[in-house]
C-alpha cells in the first residue's frame, strides 16, 4: 500500500476552547488521545479491484483489500472510526444484480461505524433502500433530509456520539439537493434542507451532548466554482466542525484542504475520490500539544 502523510498543527477548537500546540485543551482533558479516523466516499458498487490493464486505476481498490487494510490499522490502534461519505450505490452489475445488499453486507463485514446517503444511494427508491439496509450494522446519518411521510422516517438519524476513550465524537451527516439528480419517482415526499442551517444545529446539539470532536459527512460536492453549496462554502457559513469528510464530486485530494469558519478557526475537509480506490485517514491527537496527521493510503 502506498501511503502519503501529512503533519498539520491546524489550531483547531475542541470543547470550545482553541487548541495549539503547547496549549491544553480543557480540564476535562487532561491526557492526549489518539482518535484514528479512516472514511471512504463515492465507492459505487466497485467490489473487485480494477484490472491489471485499467487504464487509470490498474490493479487498485477492491473490497477485500480494504478490508485487510482496515483490519491492519485497527490492531495497530486503539480508537478506530470507519466512515462513509454516500454514494454507495450504482456503478456496476453488483448493484444490478443484488440492488445494493451485497454492497451494505461488506460494510457491515469490515464494521464500518457510519455513513450518510448520497444521491446514488435512492437509485432503488427508497423501498430498495429500505431492503438494502436491512443488512446494514451501523446507522445512516441523514440531518438535512425530511424523511416524514415516506417509508424511511425513522430509519436514519439526525446524528450519532462516538465515546472513545475520554473522547466523545459527534458525527452527522448531509445530503446533496435532489432535484435534478434523482428522478422524483425516486425520493417521492423527500423534503430538502439547508445544510447550513441544518449543520449549525446539529453542532449545537451535539456540544449540548458534551462532543469534543465534531465531524460531517458530507454528500454536497467539494467546490463548484459558484453559489451552489458545497464542503468549501460550508466550512466557511457555520462554526464548531472539526472535519468535514466529503463526497458527490470524486475529487481527489492529495492532503486534507484547510478553510476558515465564521470565527476565523480551521475546519478540515478531506475526500478520497471514488471506486474505493484510496483509503482516508486523519489521527486527531486531543489533549495538550494538539495536532493531527494525514494519510492517503492507495490500495494497490
Amino acid at each position: 500500500m502506498e501511503r502519503r502523510k501529512f503533519i498539520q498543527n491546524t489550531g483547531l477548537v475542541l470543547g470550545g476552547l482553541a487548541i495549539a500546540p503547547n496549549l491544553i485543551a480543557a480540564p476535562n482533558l487532561k491526557r492526549t488521545t489518539k482518535i484514528t479516523i479512516l472514511h471512504t466516499n463515492d465507492t459505487h458498487s466497485n467490489i473487485d479491484a480494477f484490472p491489471a490493464n485499467h487504464a487509470k486505476y490498474p490493479g487498485l481498490g477492491g473490497v477485500s483489500r480494504r478490508y485487510e487494510l482496515v483490519q491492519e490499522i485497527r490492531q495497530q490502534e486503539e480508537h478506530v472510526l470507519l466512515l462513509d461519505a454516500g454514494d454507495i450505490f450504482q456503478g456496476t452489475p453488483y448493484f444490478n444484480r443484488f440492488g445494493g445488499v451485497l454492497e451494505l453486507k461488506l460494510m457491515t463485514s469490515m464494521k464500518y461505524d457510519a455513513a450518510t446517503m448520497g444521491n446514488h444511494d435512492f437509485d432503488a427508491g427508497m423501498d430498495g433502500f429500505l431492503k438494502a439496509k436491512a443488512y446494514a450494522d451501523f446507522p445512516f446519518l441523514c440531518s438535512n433530509y425530511d424523511f416524514k411521510n415516506t417509508i424511511l422516517d425513522g430509519q436514519t438519524k439526525k446524528h450519532h456520539l462516538f465515546q472513545k476513550g475520554n473522547i466523545k465524537i459527534g458525527v452527522f451527516g448531509l445530503g446533496v439537493e435532489t432535484k435534478g439528480l434523482v428522478p422524483d419517482a425516486l425520493c417521492k415526499e423527500v423534503e430538502y434542507l439547508n445544510p447550513v442551517e441544518i449543520a449549525q444545529d446539529r453542532v449545537r446539539e451535539l456540544q449540548e451532548l458534551g462532543a469534543d470532536l465534531i465531524i460531517c459527512l458530507s454528500h454536497l460536492g467539494y467546490s463548484y466554482g459558484n453559489d451552489k453549496i458545497s464542503d468549501i462554502k460550508l466550512a466557511q457559513q457555520t462554526e464548531g466542525i472539526h472535519l468535514i469528510i466529503g463526497g458527490h464530486t470524486h475529487t481527489f485530494l492529495e492532503k486534507p484542504t484547510v478553510e476558515m469558519n465564521v470565527k476565523g478557526n480551521p475546519t478540515l475537509i478531506n475526500q478520497v475520490g471514488w471506486a474505493g480506490v484510496q483509503l482516508g485517514r486523519i489521527d486527531f491527537y486531543v489533549g495538550k500539544n494538539f495536532k493531527n496527521e494525514s494519510q492517503l493510503i492507495l490500495i494497490d
